[in-house]
């Protein structure tokens, strides 16, 4: 049973930086596909990034091109999304996933989720 621990959240300043990671169990991690997700109160799990098993390939939500990265270390088993540029309407629980399958940006295909953790950017 994979499992996976997102890492990194906190409070910054708008303008600022965070990087995430989301750290995974087990020795599948490389074989697949990843993604970031978001969800504020009262809205639906948002698209942000993902990555193919070699990190070569990524795709990123209009809102977050340009400002952040993913990226992962399949030696470590861990995956990374470095936010740059933050703003406000960044804020949000940030989810990793493992990708089942299909769309990239679709929740439901998504089989593995963290337990999120917290970026608050003050304006």
């Amino acid at each position: 049973q994979v499992q996976l621990v997102e890492s990194g959240g906190g409070l910054v300043q708008a303008g600022g930086a965070l990087r995430l990671s989301c750290a995974a169990s087990g020795r599948t991690f490389s074989n697949y596909h990843m993604g970031w997700f978001r969800q504020t109160p009262g809205k639906e799990r948002e698209f942000v990034a993902a990555i193919s098993p070699s990190g070569i390939s990524t795709a990123y939500a209009d809102s977050t091109k340009g400002r952040f990265t993913i990226s992962r270390d399949n030696a470590k088993n861990t995956m990374y999304l470095q936010m740059n540029s933050l703003k406000s309407d960044d804020t949000a629980v940030y989810y990793c996933a493992r990708h089942s399958g299909g769309r990239y940006s679709a929740i439901t295909n998504y089989d593995t989720w963290g337990q999120g953790t917290q970026v608050t950017v003050s304006s």
